[in-house]
Formats: C-alpha cells, structure tokens, sequence
C-alpha cells in the first residue's frame, strides 16, 4: 500500500468541528483502489480530494455503483475498533456480482477500511453515541455510451466522525403506492440506485411530518420490508418479529447483530412475513407493544407511530420499550467497548 507523502500534514491541520452532524464531516484521508485489465493495482492512502472521472463513464450512465456502511469506534490505548467489517465486506462482493463488478477481495476491502480507520484515529470522536462511519464504494469508470458493463473500477473508502443520525424516537408512513424492490430486483444488495429510487417516497414522508416510509412488498403490498435505510423489527406477544430476507430485503449487518443478541438474551426471535393491516390491529389492541428501526447508521431507533396517508395513526404502546432499549444498551455497550465482546465482533485497525 503506498501512502501519499502530504497525508500527515493534511491529518495535522484538520480539526473536528463542535458539531459534527451525521456524514457531515469528512476525514482528511481516503483509500484507492483501481481494477484494469482483469487485476487490481495497489491500494493508495491520499490526502480526501475531488477525483476526476470521464463524463461518459459507465457509472454515470448505467448505475453501476455499490456501496457499504460501517463503523469504527475509540478503543483502548488509542486503538480503533472496526465492527463487524468481515460481514461487510462478504455483503460488498454479493452487491459486485449482481452488478457485474469484479471482486473485491476481503483482504483489500479489509486493507481499505482498517488503513483508513487506523490512520485518522486521533480524529475518532468518543463519546457515547459517536463514532467514525466508513463509506466503501465502487464504481464503473469505462469511458463508453454503449449498454453494457464496465471493465475498469475504482474502490475508495472514505470516513466521517459522526454523532449519532437518531436521537429520538421515529414517526413513519405506510408506503401502498411505491415500492422500494421487487423479486428478481436489486433489494437485497447495496446498489446505489436503490436508494435513489426511494428519495420520492422518502422526501414525501418528511413533507408529511414523518421520518420516513414503511415499504411493503411489490407483488401484494400487503407485506412489511423494511424502511429506507433500515430493517424493521416489532415485539408482538413478548416475542421478536422481523420479515425474513427473502430477495428484496437488504440483510443487514446490524439486523443479524440483533437477532443474535435477542437470541443469547433469551427473547424468542420470529423470521418471516407480517402483514401490515394485522400489524396495525395489534398495535391498537396493544398486542404489539413496541417497534423498531435498526441499521449502521441509526442503530437502534425506537418508532413512536406508524401512520397513514389518509391520517390514521397507530400509535405503540411503549416508546423506547424494554425491549428495543435492552438491544440498544447490548449492541453498544459492545461496540463502544463496555462490555465483552463476546461474538468477535471487533477488529483492531492498522496499516
């Protein structure tokens, strides 16, 4: 891995604003990898900058673009803790190969993440809450207008000190009209466009005095997914119920983390589908005590109501409820070092 002779005294003259935001701040340093002619070159630690691409680029024609999220927490005798990068990195190369993207071998998505996590470790804030949230990507860059795959890639990393993207408690809309994926779709990878396809629910939901929209499935749109960022979870009956993956829901890093702590805490964990007018009855007859939103960037964020665009709103017994609360307090006590880490979840970062 080469390292750029200005990346120290780029890292030398950033300073951490009072309020950093969530994906506000970027760190002064990113990682490069570029793919050409079957292979990929050597990794490069720069200074963070503009990057120069061809305007006919594959990418910004045709979309083909993937990405990930994770995050980096202070650790011990300045050390900086990655969390759970190996299940990103494996989730990254399933996301390259629907997108025909070569792989990306997990040593150099590891390189990449760690280096850079390493690098900027002065800079990872540490208060409860705050970490450094890494953004991996890769993209097409074959200059060409004709329908068909890049052969030429660029993997970078770049990072953000952030405070935490959900603080309270949130308010989201059933979606009937849109869908997010469908079967045979790109749903559960991390492809750019989905995500792009969701701002116009998502923006309308904010307009309405939401947070976000809850999608349902594409065949029925009876059937919970997930929001637009997040998988959904709800604790109906005392047990743990979450839709099952299938092949339009994103399988996220933090949703396993879940399932797996519910799982050593005892709390009996439900996959599969639930549907979304039963749901809403449970939730008025208090079956459904609690629900929650979880992902990288939010953790674990408590959900308040879930609404309706003709103004109906179902209300949840318990907000921040014991169970979502024990799961939060779990999950970051591991992560922010705390507690144990007794999965082997947490990577030491390094160059």
């Amino acid at each position: 891995m080469n390292v750029h002779p200005e990346l120290l005294p780029a890292i030398e003259r950033f300073e951490l604003p009072d309020e950093l935001g969530f994906g506000d701040t970027l760190a002064p340093v990113m990682y490069r990898l570029d793919y050409a002619d079957g292979a990929w070159g050597e990794g490069q630690l720069l200074p963070y900058a503009d990057i120069s691409i061809d305007p006919s680029a594959k990418v910004l024609h045709f979309a083909q673009v993937v990405f990930e999220g994770l995050k980096a927490y202070r650790g011990e005798h300045a050390q900086v803790k990655l969390f759970r990068p190996h299940m990103n990195a494996a989730r990254f190369n399933r996301s390259c190969a629907r997108m025909l993207m070569p792989e990306l071998p997990e040593s150099l998505f590891i390189e990449g993440v760690s280096a850079v996590s390493a690098c900027v470790a002065p800079l990872v804030p540490g208060l409860p809450g705050q970490s450094l949230y890494l953004r991996p990507l890769m993209f097409g860059t074959q200059p060409s207008l004709g329908l068909a795959p890049s052969d030429r890639f660029t993997f970078l990393v770049i990072a953000s000190p952030s405070d935490a993207l959900i603080t309270g408690a949130l308010r989201v809309v059933v979606e009937r009209g849109m869908t997010r994926a469908s079967t045979g779709g790109t749903g559960n990878v991390k492809a750019s466009g989905n995500y792009g396809a969701s701002l116009h629910s998502s923006m309308a939901a904010t307009d309405s005095g939401f947070n976000q929209p809850l999608w349902l499935d594409a065949r029925e749109q009876k059937y919970i997914e997930e929001l637009s960022a997040m998988n959904f979870f709800a604790v109906i009956g005392g047990e743990l119920h979450t839709p099952g993956t299938g092949g339009t829901i994103l399988p996220g890093v933090t949703r396993d983390s879940v399932i797996a702590l519910a799982g050593d805490l005892g709390i009996p964990v439900r996959e599969g589908r639930i549907a979304i007018d039963t749901l809403l009855q449970q939730i008025r007859s208090k079956q459904c005590t609690e629900a929650f939103a979880c992902g990288t960037a939010a953790v674990i964020a408590p959900i308040s109501v879930i609404g309706e665009k003709d103004g109906a709103m179902y209300e949840l017994a318990e907000v921040s409820g014991p169970v979502a609360n024990r799961l939060r307090d779990e999950l970051l006590d591991i992560q922010e070092g705390r507690a144990p880490d007794r999965f082997n979840w947490l990577y030491t970062a390094g160059m």
